[in-house]
């Protein structure tokens, strides 16, 4: 049996597919003390019925996902208009540290990779295929490289590097709550106690929310996810790739520092915040339960041992590398936490691993805009040429 589900039905399913993980992770004390995202809980439930229902050949489901992409794009926007130059003074060696970091994660997994498929005696670029091209790179650098790959004579790289892909993406999403959690208990860690005493004076001075200042809020995202499609355009014909809300996040970051330098316009934080945290769960949902898990089930022993061999070096990349390098604090850890997002799915992972830690033990102002930024914009930038560097060696 097809069923069919238009563009409504489609989000209605995933607010169901979230609703019902934010039950069970209520419910399920592990998982609320691991700090598992609820999308994520949901998402892989309803990936794993549709692996069965399609293996049994029971159900088909064809989802219409045109909303994934609008959620991604306006939860980026909100991410935008968290830019302020003002932190960036703050906050600006750490962003070169962790760019520094992120980058030699990247070198670590090719060389894991390719080192593998030696001992298996498998093509280098089939390795290659499991390293950064869909760690650190996701589905998108996947299906950019993957081909050339193929062009190169490593057959099946394609379907190799979106499988792995979708590993990272369930295991990035899995491991970065319950690690992040171990560095703070262990280490005693606790938030900025600065961040905390402004966090309380802003709750006491602001004003309540409303209907009015969540529709200015929601007209500002719009408005800048708008223009934010001409900047990617242009980004477009510089023959480089590019996320495609990168142009929205430029856009909300320019009007966020107006509002900072300015006060000529009235940027509502507050409730662009609210937005984006559910423009982040929609979308994950969405994402998560559009998952093809089969293509993992068709994957040989030897790729599944190279990809568990990406999930420990993330793990203990994270653990004992970013965190003791980013300053072994309260925001180190959350750093840490949101590295494993990123460094094995895609940014929405990462700041959907550090949303579930943070909202247990509070907020890390300085891992919400270091993280982003760089699993946003630089890094897609060195991984492609890092890649390159390892593909022209071994093709």
């Amino acid at each position: 049996m097809v069923l069919n589900l238009d563009i409504v039905q489609t989000l209605a399913l995933a607010v169901v597919v979230l609703l019902i993980g934010m039950g069970i992770k209520k419910r399920v004390k592990f998982l609320e003390n691991f700090c598992i995202p609820a999308p994520v809980i949901g998402g892989i439930l309803f990936a794993i019925f549709i692996l069965i229902a399609k293996q049994t050949d029971f159900l088909v489901i064809n989802m219409d996902m045109t909303l994934k992409n609008v959620f991604m794009n306006a939860f980026f926007t909100t991410v935008g208009f968290t830019a302020s130059f003002k932190l960036l003074k703050k906050g600006g060696v750490q962003v070169i540290v962790f760019l520094v970091i992120a980058v030699v994660l990247v070198a670590l997994q090719n060389v894991v990779g390719v080192g593998l498929a030696k001992v298996f005696n498998i093509n280098p670029l089939i390795g290659l295929s499991t390293g950064s091209v869909p760690m650190t790179g996701g589905h998108g650098t996947s299906g950019s490289f993957a081909p050339l790959f193929e062009q190169a004579g490593a057959v099946g790289a394609t379907t190799v590097a979106l499988a792995s892909a979708t590993f990272g993406l369930i295991i990035g999403s899995m491991i970065g709550g319950p690690l992040g959690k171990r560095l703070i208990e262990k280490n005693n860690l606790q938030q900025d106690q600065q961040y905390v005493k402004k966090q309380v004076t802003e709750e006491f001075k602001s004003k309540t929310l409303d209907s009015k200042s969540f529709m200015l809020a929601t007209c500002q995202i719009v408005i800048a996810m708008g223009i934010g499609t001409i900047v990617s355009y242009l980004l477009e014909k510089t023959g480089m790739k590019f996320p495609s809300y990168l142009g929205s996040m430029f856009v909300a970051a320019i009007l966020r520092n107006i509002s900072d330098f300015t006060k000529k316009l009235n940027v509502l934080n507050k409730e662009i915040d609210i937005i984006g945290h559910t423009s982040l769960f929609l979308f994950l949902a969405m994402a998560l339960m559009g998952l093809k898990l089969w293509q993992l089930a068709d994957l040989a022993v030897p790729l599944i041992v190279m990809l568990l061999a990406q999930a420990l070096l993330m793990g203990l990349f994270a653990y004992f590398v970013t965190f003791n390098i980013m300053g072994k604090d309260y925001d180190a850890a959350v750093m840490a936490c949101g590295h494993c997002g990123f460094g094995m799915g895609a940014t929405p992972n990462a700041m959907a691993n550090m949303n579930a830690l943070s909202g247990k033990y509070g907020i890390s102002q300085k891992a919400f805009f270091v993280i982003p930024l760089i699993g946003s914009l630089f890094i897609d930038f060195f991984n492609s040429g890092t890649i390159l560097i390892f593909m022209n060696f071994f093709k």
